[in-house]
């Protein structure tokens, strides 16, 4: 009998490294996400194909059943640059899975499984995290607990993955807490998501700021503070200030410069990184002429707001 997952993608518009620290994030799931199709076949082995948002097989594998010993394995060596570990990735997740429930594919026939994004990999809107809540589904376990014992991090990905809408998350004793929150704001046809042409390590970003941040406290508070006045915000001029204020605090913390003052200086309107700065996408304010505007520097996927949140 067939079975079918689907995770969406997700975006972290407040909170960023600080949601480490129990700072309350604003994320944002999106209309896009990834899903997983499992069916059986006849022989023990687990062949597995990803598949792009074109259609494109990045990674095919086989695994011995119930072993899960890797077979073989083909990449889009052009998006990987010829890593040869991706499979190997992906077995270490099935066998965490088996930390959590001891029975998964232990008594299994064979499987094939099939997944499929329906964004661009290089995006940054979750593949790993679309993958990890899709598997524990699969397999009936605990998606926060498996994303801690793999690839680890706040898990706001995985709150945004089921999502019906917005969420504030954050950590209170290392528990996840995910609250639904409404957020539509009035002049929501003024932003825009700008794609930075690369894909930002999450890890790498994470480990600058820890090892940066020193002691916080007002700062969490801050974020905090800045969230909550994100979800009550009802004029744009206002909202630019606040994306200014977190953009200012994040900065003073990780010692970088603000991609607006790196990339779009004389932009008219405000910018902020989401996420891991340096990477993956920026929240623009702007009109109708913003569009033009990134292009002209060389990002040409602008994406309005409306067409990318769920």
């Amino acid at each position: 009998m067939k079975q079918s997952f689907y995770s969406n993608g997700k975006l972290l518009i407040t909170g960023e490294y600080f949601i480490l620290d129990g700072a309350k994030g604003l994320a944002l799931p999106t209309t896009c996400g990834q899903d997983l199709i499992v069916a059986p076949k006849s022989d023990k082995v687990l062949t597995w194909k990803s598949f792009s948002n074109t259609g494109e097989t990045w990674l095919e594998a086989e695994f011995d059943l119930p072993r899960l010993r890797l077979i073989s394995a083909t990449y889009e060596a052009s998006e990987d640059g010829g890593n040869d570990t991706l499979a190997e990735s992906l077995r270490d997740i099935l066998i965490a899975v088996r930390e959590l429930n001891p029975d998964f594919l232990i008594n299994s026939n064979g499987l094939e499984v099939h997944t499929n994004l329906t964004f661009p990999r290089n995006w940054g809107l979750g593949t790993s995290s679309t993958l990890i809540v899709n598997i524990a589904g699969w397999a009936n376990v605990d998606p926060y607990k498996l994303l801690q014992i793999t690839f680890g991090g706040s898990g706001y990905d995985i709150a945004c993955a089921k999502a019906q809408g917005p969420v504030v998350y954050n950590l209170n004793a290392g528990n996840a807490e995910v609250l639904d929150v409404t957020f539509d704001p009035p002049f929501k046809d003024e932003l825009f998501f700008v794609y930075l042409n690369q894909k930002q390590n999450s890890r790498e970003g994470i480990q600058r700021y820890k090892r940066l941040r020193g002691e916080l406290g007002d700062e969490i508070l801050q974020i905090n503070a800045i969230t909550k006045q994100f979800l009550e915000c009802e004029n744009i001029d206002e909202f630019e200030l606040l994306i200014e204020a977190h953009e200012a605090l994040v900065s003073k913390v990780i010692q970088l410069a603000p991609v607006k003052e790196k990339l779009f200086y004389d932009y008219y309107g405000a910018v902020k990184s989401l996420g891991a700065w340096g990477g993956d996408f920026v929240l623009a304010t702007g009109d109708h002429n913003s569009k033009a505007y990134f292009e002209s520097k060389g990002y040409h996927t602008v994406l309005k707001f409306t067409d990318l949140i769920l």
